[in-house]
């Protein structure tokens, strides 16, 4: 096993998030190469592991606290850690020791960039990013909303603890018309297939959407509504964790359309 940083050569794998095979990583767009060319010279570190034979088989990302979705001080955050777990593709990497590797790589990296700790998100429930798996490494949550946890490992003792910006406000509801509200910045390809689904199901019904797209690399805009990355439908939050189906999104707009048209 060898943990190796990104190079130009690698930089497709790592927009792809591993997954060259997959017909819905083809729908997320630029987004992710743009949000990388906007903050590789911000203190952005992205790792990849290698297994013995040479195959990439995990990544890692990570940032300054200042570029992220939360606030702190003198912080590196872990935006997503992945290890391939799909049988498709280049096969299936799990239970080996590969994400342990990748964050006690970033953890070393943040202690000579200086940090005085390393913050993460998980989720309470057993998916991706679980907080359990944080925890079992010696990270403690110090923040919480929703089904998400706020953790960190702290180096030095005068370390500030890191905190979530709270959501502030969210779209309303359309008038006369449905309102499809986007916030992304790219790091997240996720957030960008359910976007751009999105945008596809919108453009069905033509004169009937109020379309309204933020970008979060604008740190204002998370600070003026206290969200990052999300969906809404006429104020309605769309979860997108796996993405929902564009034929999911489509109908979601369809009934609001309908709701529209009644009124």
């Amino acid at each position: 096993m060898k943990i190796i940083d990104i190079t130009p050569e690698t930089e497709n794998m790592y927009f792809c998030c591993l997954e060259e095979w997959s017909e819905d990583m083809k729908e997320a767009g630029d987004y992710k190469q743009h949000w990388y060319n906007l903050n590789k010279d911000k203190g952005l570190k992205v790792k990849f592991v290698q297994d013995d034979n040479g195959i990439i088989a995990g990544m890692i990302h990570y940032i300054p606290i200042e570029y992220s979705m939360f606030e702190g001080e003198n912080l590196y955050v872990v935006l997503c850690i992945w290890v391939h777990g799909h049988k498709q593709g280049r096969g299936d990497f799990r239970k080996k020791g590969m994400g342990k590797a990748l964050l006690k790589a970033a953890e070393e990296d943040a202690k000579k960039l200086g940090a005085d700790g390393l913050v993460t998100w998980g989720l309470v429930i057993p998916v991706f990013m679980r907080v359990s798996w944080f925890k079992k490494h010696g990270y403690k949550v110090v923040d919480k909303t929703g089904i998400m946890r706020l953790l960190w490992k702290p180096f030095i003792e005068k370390a500030k603890p890191p905190k979530f910006i709270k959501q502030k406000m969210r779209p309303a509801k359309g008038e006369g018309k449905v309102n499809v509200t986007m916030f992304r910045n790219g790091w997240c390809q996720t957030y960008n297939i359910a976007c751009e689904r999105a945008l596809r199901a919108a453009k069905d019904f033509p004169g009937k959407i109020d379309l309204v797209e933020y970008d979060t690399n604008d740190r204002e805009i998370i600070k003026e509504w206290g969200i990052h990355e999300a969906l809404f439908i006429d104020g309605r939050e769309v979860r997108v964790g796996p993405p929902p189906s564009y034929k999911s999104i489509r109908k979601k707009i369809e009934r609001k359309v309908r709701k529209v048209n009644i009124n």
